[in-house]
């Protein structure tokens, strides 16, 4: 009931992934990141929010997305009802999808990219989420949205839309997290929160902020 996209900047290093869904709340079910290990998006029929957490553990205490992901699905009983895509600071990716997920369900992995879904209306969907993240120029946020847009605009989750969620991680700069945990027009709305964030007070506050490469950094 979910599509998401994780990725990685070529350019800077930075890992975001990005998600809408059908239901409430998609950004504080599905995405999980860490400069320091890599990105998952846990979501399906019954999404365990576990899965997501132990594989960011996983690798960062060294394990490839690949051993992360085969040591967090592998021995629940539960796994053919979730989803788990995996994205390691390397840019390797994994995903698993449980055969009792809604169809349509599905994934497309590549180095520093994959998308992934269920209950969606075709695979173009998952077509389109990638298509566009590598067509669109920008910043990963920027190109994180995009590709959602496109998702949506390919005919998404069959039930529609009510949630959105934006994650950005990297050692250079405060973490971006952003939700529309509910709206009639949840990217549009996500787009819009971006735009916000980075203008304004809040932008001109957050280069005071520390981050893993700068600790110490403040107002000075």
């Amino acid at each position: 009931m979910t599509f998401s996209i994780l990725a990685q900047d070529l350019n800077t290093g930075a890992l975001g992934g990005a998600a809408a869904t059908g239901s409430l709340c998609v950004g504080g079910w599905v995405l999980r990141g860490d400069s320091r290990a890599g990105m998952s998006a846990s979501q399906g029929a019954a999404p365990s929010t576990m899965w997501g957490e132990d594989a960011l553990a996983r690798m960062m205490a060294g394990e490839t997305a690949g051993q992360a992901l085969a040591a967090v699905t592998g021995p629940d009983a539960g796994r053919d009802w979730r989803q788990l895509a995996v994205l390691d600071g390397a840019g390797r990716t994994a995903c698993h999808t449980g055969a009792h997920n809604t169809e349509w369900r599905g994934s497309l992995v590549a180095q520093g990219l994959v998308v992934s879904g269920n209950l969606l209306a075709g695979p173009q969907v998952l077509e389109a989420l990638r298509d566009a993240f590598i067509a669109v120029r920008g910043s990963l946020a920027e190109r994180l949205l995009a590709a959602l847009a496109a998702a949506e605009a390919a005919g998404g989750d069959t039930r529609g839309l009510q949630s959105a969620a934006l994650l950005v991680v990297s050692d250079d700069a405060p973490p971006l997290t952003l939700r529309v945990d509910w709206s009639e027009d949840p990217i549009a709305a996500l787009r819009d929160l971006h735009r916000r964030s980075q203008s304004g007070d809040y932008a001109a506050w957050l280069p005071t902020v520390p981050t893993r490469n700068d600790p110490e950094r403040g107002h000075g």
